[in-house]
């Protein structure tokens, strides 16, 4: 009985990251693509996975990039235009990447 409570338990955890493995990348985030990749994992060594990453810290980062209150030449042009609302759907989709930790 314990074996179909665990197996149970394990299928609904895997429902659940493949659930958020479907989410549609939003329009706004394909720049993001170039460097941290689709699923959030970064490109090179040099640019930073954001897959899992928390939305609160992605919406904090991308503001203080946009503000100019955090430095990156790349980042301070990518983010100089984005919204609210771009910055918050950009930081749930990477949030939503599942990583293997």
């Amino acid at each position: 009985m314990l074996f179909i409570s665990r197996l149970a338990v394990g299928f609904a955890i895997f429902a659940l990251a493949v659930t958020a493995q479907t989410q549609e990348l939003p329009e706004v985030a394909k720049v993001c693509v170039t460097c941290h990749g689709r699923d959030g994992i970064g490109t090179t060594p040099l640019n930073p996975n954001l897959a899992g990453q928390s939305s609160i810290y992605l919406v904090q980062q991308l503001t203080a990039f946009r503000d100019g209150k955090r430095k990156s030449e790349v980042m301070n042009i990518t983010a100089a235009n984005l919204s609210d609302d771009e910055i918050f759907a950009i930081a749930e989709y990477y949030e939503s990447r599942v990583t293997c930790r």
